[in-house]
Formats: C-alpha cells, sequence, structure tokens
C-alpha cells in the first residue's frame, strides 16, 4: 500500500492505493469511500480484493486528512468535488466505487456532478432521512440525538444515537415517547469529557443527510448506480432510507449479507460478515 496526500482548495487529503496503476487486470481501480468513516474503515474489505487495485481515502477534516476552508460542516457536494479531485490525480479513472452510508450521498453527488468518474456505483445504506415517508419525525429523531450529544456529551449523544439507528419502523409517538437511554446500556461512558465536534452525532453532517439526489443528472450520467441494502437492516431508518432511494431512481434495491457496517470485521464495534459481503459485492460489480 502507497500512502499520498493531494493538496486542493482548502483541504489535503490523504488517500491509499493497493496495487499497481494502472491496473495489472484491465479492471478499474475500485474506489471504497465512507463519511464520517475514514480509510480505516475499510480496511477489512480491501484486503478481500488481493486482486484489484482498490483506492481508499480520508475526507477532509477526518482522519489523516486536514482542512483549512476555515468550515467544519459537510456538504456532499464539497465532498464529491474532493472525490472527483483524486480520481483525477490518480490518472487512472473511470473507477469502480463501492460507497458507504454518507459516503454513498458523496458518491450519488459525484455521479451528478462528475459524470465520467465511475463506471458502476454500489450505494450502500445513504441515510437520506428526509426522502421517507415521516421525513419530518426522522429529522425530529436526528436533533434529539443533536441535543443529548450538546447536553450530555459523547457517551449519551452515541446512546441516542444507536436508539434512532435501531428503531424499526417509522419515528411515531412511541419513539418519542421514550426515556433517554442510558450510555452505560451500550457500554459507553457517561462522562462528558467536554468535546462537541464530532462529526456523526453534531449537526455538522445534517447536509449529508439532508441531501436531495439530482435524480435526472444520476440518471443521465453512465454510471451504472446501485442501491445497496443490507438484510439485516430493511426495517430500520437506513433500511428505510435505501428503498426510497432505490425507488427515486426507478429500481430495487440489491440486497447485501449482514447489517449497515456488514463489511467489518469487529475491529470498530459489532462485526459484519465480511466474507459474505465481499462475494456479493464482487457478484453486483461483475455483472455490469
Amino acid at each position: 500500500m502507497e500512502t499520498y496526500t493531494l493538496t486542493t482548495v482548502g483541504a489535503d487529503l490523504v488517500y491509499d492505493v493497493r496495487g499497481p496503476l494502472p491496473t495489472a487486470d484491465g479492471h478499474p481501480p475500485l474506489f471504497l469511500i465512507g463519511h464520517p468513516m475514514d480509510a480505516s474503515g475499510f480496511a477489512a474489505l480491501a484486503a478481500r480484493f488481493p486482486d484489484r487495485t482498490v483506492v481508499t481515502y480520508d475526507p477532509r477534516g477526518l482522519g489523516r486528512s486536514s482542512r483549512a476552508d476555515g468550515r467544519v460542516d459537510y456538504t456532499p457536494e464539497t465532498l464529491a468535488d474532493d472525490v472527483h479531485a483524486v480520481i483525477t490525480k490518480l490518472k487512472a479513472g473511470p473507477v469502480e466505487m463501492f460507497a458507504s452510508s454518507g459516503g454513498a450521498v458523496t458518491a450519488l453527488a459525484l455521479v451528478a456532478r462528475h459524470p465520467g468518474d465511475v463506471t458502476t456505483l454500489v450505494a450502500h445504506e445513504p441515510p437520506l432521512i428526509t426522502m421517507t415517508p415521516d421525513g419530518p419525525a426522522a429529522v425530529r429523531a436526528r436533533a434529539g440525538v443533536r441535543d443529548a450529544y450538546e447536553k450530555r456529551g459523547w457517551g449519551a449523544g452515541m446512546a441516542a444515537f444507536v436508539a434512532m439507528t435501531s428503531w424499526e419502523g417509522e419515528f411515531t409517538d412511541a419513539y418519542f415517547a421514550q426515556p433517554a437511554p442510558d450510555p452505560a446500556a451500550f457500554g459507553m461512558p457517561a462522562e462528558d469529557d467536554g468535546s462537541r465536534d464530532d462529526p456523526l452525532l453534531s449537526d455538522r453532517s445534517w447536509a449529508v443527510s439532508d441531501h436531495r439526489p439530482d435524480v435526472d443528472a444520476i440518471n443521465a450520467a453512465p454510471t451504472r448506480v446501485v442501491i445497496a441494502v443490507g438484510e439485516e437492516s430493511r426495517t430500520v431508518q437506513t433500511g428505510r432510507t435505501s428503498d426510497a432511494a432505490a425507488e427515486l431512481l426507478g429500481q430495487r434495491v440489491a440486497v447485501f449479507p449482514s447489517h449497515h457496517g456488514g463489511f467489518l470485521d469487529g475491529e470498530f464495534g459489532y462485526p459484519g460478515k465480511p466474507d459474505e459481503f465481499a462475494a456479493r459485492l464482487r457478484e453486483v460489480l461483475d455483472a455490469s
């Protein structure tokens, strides 16, 4: 693996290349992106594609990538332009892409803004919360996570986030009537360390989950777009947002093994099924 730094407008982007460029097998590079997950979260998945040249990166302001644009918020458009800059620097595009969570939102914006960058996009569980029928209630639930974080710190905020993302079905009065979850019940610290800059728990990434994909631009692009969902996620928020995104694009979701982090091997908590997940990803990519 070789690591590089690309200086763009307002950011120094660190990215990793596993394998040769140009690629040895004739396949385009496989670019793996997330948000707020950085490149470290894709080590297990990348390891299961030893025959491919795999590219990962840290979004601006996260992991090893710094930012100097004077902002602390994240927008899909800026993130998409950063990914475009890396693809351009590689001089090996267009790429195939697997994009997870907020990275899937970034990737949809990338296809709309830079339609020649990606041949096949597998967008796994994009958290486009305003697109579900209970969008206003989902926005309210998201604000509850931010409020818990602002009032009581990371443990309380993360407990609220887990409660929100594991809730099955629409956000009803029963959801909002629940008592605040106890961080200790999730193995999280109750102490407040005073920080309030977490991109997942604060409002800094709200533009990502508020995003409305440019359907006309995406459908006009040459990119084959596949919206993917974990088999364990079908009834929770990101499963429902995946269905909504697929419907918006006139397709059905492709079902993958495991859950929202199904490609993880347990290094970051609840393990997925990385072997089965990688096999399914390879099957979907090879179907193009």
